[in-house]
């Protein structure tokens, strides 16, 4: 690639933040609360958006390289997953804890996820869902959009960009979720942004550490997003 990012690598990068940013955004409005629109939304634009990643990937003959397991990935990956859960846990304990006016930033999220009991019924098809998204926004974001940034300014600063662009799209949930709200109203609601620049920091650094895999995050990611969601919820387990 030219010094410059070629104008298709510009396109996917945008791309992948505004595609993100909008859909997110109408996922966690309250009209699609805990139903089928909202799983759509929230991983619909990510599973398209990895699939021209992985083209892209096995054309560059990056993709068997990203994904094929070694040895040690899952251990690694239960390890991160562990570590990123215990910020996710500390950050619920002394910035959104119970009784606090900022609790309603995790009560909303959390109405809009849908009903435990809901998703305890469909426990097969939420974990299917759960482990597509972690494998397609780690394409994505730590695997294409990183190669493409590492192109431009290099790798040593290329995981850290990616990361700031994967919490960037998350940006619009801050009003969303406002709306979701008790009342109707209230603060921004930074819980998914500073999510997803804690994660995208701690995946992205994983990446770099392991040569540019993404097995090891891929588990990670996936066995975060089934703690936080069906096992150890953070809103509720104070």
């Amino acid at each position: 690639m030219s010094a410059l990012m070629r104008p298709a690598a510009v396109l996917f990068v945008t791309t992948s933040v505004l595609a993100t940013g909008v859909a997110s955004y109408f996922a966690f409005q309250p009209g699609s609360s805990g139903g089928v629109m909202f799983w759509a939304l929230a991983g619909g634009p990510t599973v398209v958006l990895a699939g021209i990643a992985a083209v892209w990937a096995a054309r560059e003959e990056l993709l068997r390289e990203w994904l094929a397991p070694r040895w040690g990935d899952f251990s690694r990956g239960v390890a991160c997953a562990v570590l990123l859960f215990g910020l996710a846990y500390a950050f619920s304990r002394i910035v959104t804890p119970v009784g606090s006016s900022r609790e309603v930033w995790l009560v909303s999220l959390y109405g809009q996820i849908g009903d435990p009991r809901v998703l305890q019924s469909h426990a097969p098809m939420v974990a299917a869902a759960i482990g597509v998204v972690a494998l397609g926004e780690e394409l994505v974001w730590r695997g294409m959009v990183t190669q493409l940034l590492a192109d431009r300014m290099g790798t040593r600063t290329a995981w850290v960009a990616s990361a700031v662009l994967y919490a960037a799209a998350y940006v619009p949930t801050m009003w969303a979720l406002r709306a979701g709200a008790v009342g109707g109203a209230g603060t921004l609601n930074p819980v998914l942004p500073v999510a997803a620049l804690g994660a995208g920091l701690l995946w992205g650094g994983m990446a770099r550490a392991f040569g540019g895999r993404l097995a090891p995050g891929v588990l990670a990611h996936a066995l975060f997003d089934w703690a936080v969601v069906m096992m150890f919820p953070l809103w509720g387990m104070h």
